[in-house]
């Protein structure tokens, strides 16, 4: 996928300096890390370019023209520590302690206007998180496995969901071809009859938590029944995972068959996280996933990291879930 924009080595050495400024802890005192960021964009001290840039982003997303957007050589922290594959998080608290990457994602939110949203129940509510293989995962369909994922949305069977989500490549082996691939939700909408799209606005289906949200809680089974379809083009589906829902009628899984080709017909795209890369795309008005195309050496592969947020499309999106936040921490929801 082209780059909506590759920063020169002058503008990423300039902005790089400028998130070193950055005070906070994100993993101790995410409010006050944010607070300031937003000091920074308020101080007027940033390049025209990052701006100009974000509302470029704004105005396609509103547009409609893109949801998904590349900026290329973003600034990274100096010193990238390597962390294991045994419990990423704890190496990633004990080695970094430089937020560069972290403020760089928090600067690009406050500037497209899309709020930070984390889960309290998943990685002690760290609004930036890693997509890095996690052993205890191997082999799950799971965003922490070493393997590819089929096409779905983030949390698909959460209440809360994502509007957008962002990927800031940290450490991606150049020998190793891992691709992310989207599927827009209009593309879907074009290969599927008037008929079959109504019946996937119905809450005919329901989807099985995630293997991670079923360990942060084993209460969690599956959704409740939900529709596919909502909104004008967005889709809540985990492909081979979301089903009909028992007492359904046999419109449903017609309309579910419907789905999965047009799924495989429909335009997509595809994209390689190079390190530096800033991957940033619709969660819910499209579907994602990964694809392997050739990997000589999967240990090499699975120091692969990618630091990652989810975001509310806007600030109103993030009002509607003011009475789930926990500890009072904006954003932080208990879902």
């Amino acid at each position: 996928m082209k780059p909506l924009h590759t920063l020169t080595d002058a503008e990423r050495l300039e902005l790089r300096a400028l998130l070193e400024a950055v005070e906070g802890d994100p993993y101790r005192d995410y409010p006050a890390f944010s607070r300031s960021v937003g000091d920074l964009v308020g101080g007027g001290a940033l390049p025209a370019f990052l701006p100009q840039v974000c509302a470029a982003i704004r105005e396609e997303r509103a547009t409609g023209a893109r949801a998904a957007h590349v900026l290329r050589n973003c600034p990274l922290d100096a010193h990238v520590p390597k962390i294991g594959n045994g419990d990423p998080l704890a190496d990633k608290y004990a080695r970094k302690h430089t937020f560069v990457a972290e403020a760089f994602h928090e600067l690009f939110a406050r500037l497209a206007g899309t709020p930070l949203l984390a889960y309290a129940t998943r990685f002690n509510g760290d609004f930036f998180t890693d997509v890095i293989a996690h052993d205890r995962y191997a082999g799950r369909q799971t965003g922490f496995t070493d393997g590819e994922l089929v096409f779905h949305n983030d949390r698909t069977a959460h209440r809360v969901r994502a509007d957008f989500i962002s990927l800031l490549g940290m450490r991606c082996p150049e020998q190793d071809l891992v691709y992310t691939g989207f599927v827009d939700g209009r593309a879907l909408l074009a290969h599927l009859a008037p008929a079959e799209q109504a019946v996937l606005r119905q809450p005919y289906y329901t989807t099985p938590f995630d293997v991670v949200s079923r360990d942060g809680n084993g209460g969690l089974t599956a959704s409740g029944p939900h529709p596919i379809l909502e909104g004008s083009h967005s889709f809540r589906y985990l492909d081979t995972h979301t089903a009909a829902a028992g007492g359904c009628p046999g419109e449903a899984k017609d309309a579910l068959i419907a789905l999965k080709n047009a799924l495989a017909r429909a335009e997509r795209i595809r994209h390689r996280v190079l390190t530096g890369d800033f991957l940033t795309f619709a969660n819910q008005e499209g579907l994602h996933n990964r694809e392997r195309v050739e990997v000589d050496d999967p240990r090499r592969a699975r120091s692969r990291w990618l630091l990652k947020t989810y975001a509310f499309r806007d600030q109103a999106a993030a009002d509607r879930h003011a009475d789930h936040w926990v500890d009072g921490v904006r954003g932080r929801v208990g879902d």
